[in-house]
């Protein structure tokens, strides 16, 4: 009766601990890391069967055989869980212990067949079964109607219309792919024999002193080399012809080391070298993840300096006049791109590329100063690496998904505000914030689960874009980007001022677009004090009928930084008939003189959708349901007391909240992911000539006085930030 008892209740963790090994990379095949999995499950629950058999011979305090055996099925299920099966301890552990009273009243039904057991059993099952399907709801997106669609304000007419060529359009250019590398790589064969130019290997010792223990063991089993030996493999997508070419290197993150991710950009590198960009993908594979440890953001400097190595090999073939790649780069263009951990490399990089030296330790000496005119990230990073990077003079683009599971917030917008601008060269940076973009799917090669079995099973991927869409979509920014930035061709530019002059070229979906250029000048940013009165160049702010304002740091879904602070502004007139106009809520940025003198200039401003539960439970906010299309008028007055306007909804429209749901289960998004949503702004910019008044002589470089007239809904909340003027 003991062994068929034992044998009943190891059945979970034959399950549970094969699940595991199937899913466990090694390199070696599922089925055999799956079979020595529930070999090691088995082996360790008899153990601690054996353990709690010696506790009641020595203490004598209980008899029953399933007390035994349910301590020991359990024990050995919760040392699988500390050993990293991936699902919540919320889910993980009922689900255990169901399975072990499952099976011990299995035991029992059939051993004595007592209608209780039978009955307890079948309730047991029931109400699993209706708890699980209560939770979950399977592929729900219940916040697609609370975004507006992209749409061009008056007088706009899409880029398409316009004449311009669709930026995913492939270019003039053949494009043929090679690779180069160390030539001896043991695990990949592209590296090895199917290398077009063998490289030298580069000693990253003192980049990386944690490759050491386990980690330096197994990795160096694996690879073949070690940290003073590290290949420089590339995969090179190459337009014939005879340059000089700008280059593009383009990075992955953080993966399973043993599932190769370099492969994964093949689509932006077609792309980019058809229209005339080398475009070279770097594997850095042997610094990811792996089952013997992670380097846990320890390697970002080495991920950061290889790809100035790459740059480096590519100026030497440049430079060397019996190579075949000789006077191939145009050195005076060079773009970075990074995914993931690599996009926080490519800001890395960035940085480094102007030091002399390595700045954890002097022994590293730097000399590359390479021509890096543009910086792209995506999905990023932005604080694997202990130091906050500021960019200085470079354009910049970063993408990110509202449903990216692995990196839940917007960090590619925190260098986006610290990249300063410090000579006369027009450059600008942009942010683009995609709804249903996860975080794989940038990579073709990731797939569209951003978490790893038996995890993955969690999540909620029916609102996801597919994989063909996704990259879409990173096509028209990036080659956008790309044009712009290593090419002059600004034509593109106004699809990151406002997306919808692209709508012809881009799924149907929601966008939110952030987009300054380096001569953009601030009158008000809210960064330098806690006075929500004032404002540099003693400008003084006013506000009145506001049922809200306040200044306040934003946060990230998760309860982390922004690292931007902005001011919350929110009305509500639901108990008045109508808007009245005496009783407007008004926001005022008041002058002593011009704000500007220029009337050839753009007004610009940041604006995001707050939450109407924000107004303090002000009556008439309760019973909500249906979103609100926000609009507000803008009135500029100038020193003549002269004023014109202009609606938010002329340019562009305010998109609500996008709220993500990440999971299966509503309550497993609170605690594995945070928020719904974070608040995540967009920029508007109003031509001045768009002011017009014909009833008085309104001078537009004399405006000393910018109001905020929320005329156009009953209620509503905003998020104001950055508001400035620019070419």
């Amino acid at each position: 009766m003991k062994n068929r008892l034992f044998l009943f209740s190891i059945v979970p963790t034959i399950i549970l601990f094969g699940i595991y090994g199937y899913h466990f990379l090694t390199g070696l095949p599922p089925l055999l890391m799956m079979s020595l999995a529930i070999i090691v499950g088995v082996a360790v629950q008899l153990l601690f069967y054996l353990f709690f058999k010696l506790l009641r011979i020595l203490f004598k305090n209980f008899k029953s055989s399933y007390v035994l055996v349910g301590l020991s099925g359990l024990a050995s299920l919760i040392a699988l869980k500390m050993y990293g099966f991936g699902w919540p301890d919320i889910i993980y552990y009922p689900i255990s212990i169901l399975a072990i009273l499952v099976m011990l009243l299995l035991h029992a039904f059939f051993q004595k067949k007592t209608v209780w057991i039978g009955l307890f059993l079948i309730m047991s099952i029931i109400g699993f079964g209706v708890m699980f399907f209560l939770l979950a709801d399977m592929g729900d997106d219940p916040y697609t109607k609370e975004v507006s669609t992209m749409a061009l304000g008056k007088d706009q007419i899409s880029l398409e219309a316009q004449g311009v060529e669709n930026p995913t359009t492939p270019g003039s250019f053949k494009v043929k792919t090679f690779t180069y590398g160390s030539g001896t790589d043991i695990k990949r064969p592209e590296y090895a024999e199917g290398v077009k130019f063998i490289t030298p290997t580069v000693d990253a010792t003192n980049l990386l002193p944690d490759w050491k223990g386990k980690k330096k063991r197994w990795r160096e089993q694996f690879w073949g080399f070690g940290v003073d030996k590290l290949p420089l493999n590339g995969r090179v997508y190459m337009p014939e012809g005879k340059g000089p070419f700008p280059l593009a290197i383009v990075v992955h993150g953080n993966h399973s080391m043993i599932d190769y991710s370099d492969d994964g950009y093949g689509y932006l590198g077609s792309l980019l070298a058809s229209r005339g960009i080398i475009t070279v993908s770097v594997d850095e594979n042997f610094v990811n993840g792996h089952w013997s440890g992670d380097f846990r953001g320890k390697e970002m400097p080495v991920r950061a300096w290889l790809l100035l190595k790459h740059i480096e090999q590519w100026q030497t073939w440049n430079n060397d006049a019996e190579h075949e790649l000789a006077n191939k780069v145009d050195t005076d263009n060079i773009m970075l791109m990074g995914h993931s951990r690599g996009g926080e490399a490519v800001t890395i990089a960035g940085a480094y590329n102007i030091l002399p030296y390595l700045p954890d330790t002097a022994k590293e000496k730097f000399d590359f100063n390479f021509n890096i005119k543009g910086i792209v990230s995506i999905a990023p990073t932005d604080y694997r690496y202990d130091r906050k990077i500021v960019l200085k003079n470079i354009n910049y683009l970063s993408l990110q998904g509202s449903y990216d599971s692995d990196e839940v917030s917007f960090w590619g917008m925190r260098p986006y505000r610290r990249l300063q601008y410090t000579d006369s060269i027009n450059r600008f940076k942009a942010g683009v914030y995609v709804h249903h973009a996860n975080h794989g799917q940038f990579n073709s090669t990731w797939g569209n689960s951003d978490f790893g079995a038996p995890s993955k099973w969690l999540l909620n991927l029916e609102p996801l874009l597919s994989e063909e869409e996704q990259q879409e979509v990173a096509k028209v920014f990036i080659s956008a980007f790309a044009e712009a930035t290593l090419k002059g061709n600004n034509s593109y530019l106004p699809i990151f001022k406002n997306v919808a002059y692209g709508q012809d070229w881009l799924p149907n979906e929601y966008f939110l677009t952030n987009y300054a250029s380096s001569k953009f000048k601030p009158i008000v940013n809210f960064e330098e004090d806690i006075n929500i009165t004032t404002a540099p160049d003693s400008i003084v702010i006013a506000a009145k009928n506001m049922n809200l304002w306040k200044e306040q740091p934003l946060t990230t879904r998760d309860g982390g930084k922004q690292d931007n602070t902005a001011v919350v502004l929110g009305w509500n007139y639901k108990e008045k008939e109508g808007l009245e106009k005496d009783s407007l809520a008004v926001y005022e940025i008041i002058g002593n003189k011009e704000l500007w003198k220029n009337d050839s200039l753009q007004l610009q401003m940041t604006v995001g959708a707050g939450d109407l539960t924000w107004l303090n439970n002000v009556k008439g906010t309760e019973n909500i349901k249906d979103p609100i299309q926000l609009d507000f008028t803008i009135v500029l007055t100038d020193i003549d007391e002269n004023t014109a306007s202009i609606k938010v909804s002329d340019v562009k429209r305010i998109t609500n909240p996008l709220k993500s749901k990440f999971t299966k289960f509503n309550f497993l998004d609170k605690s594995m992911i945070g928020s719904a949503w974070e608040v995540q702004l967009q920029t508007f910019h109003f031509p001045l000539y768009n002011f017009t008044e014909k009833e008085n002589e309104f001078d537009a470089a004399k405006v000393s006085k910018i109001s905020l007239v929320f005329d156009q809904t009953n209620m509503g909340v905003i998020v104001l930030d950055d508001i400035g003027v620019s070419n």
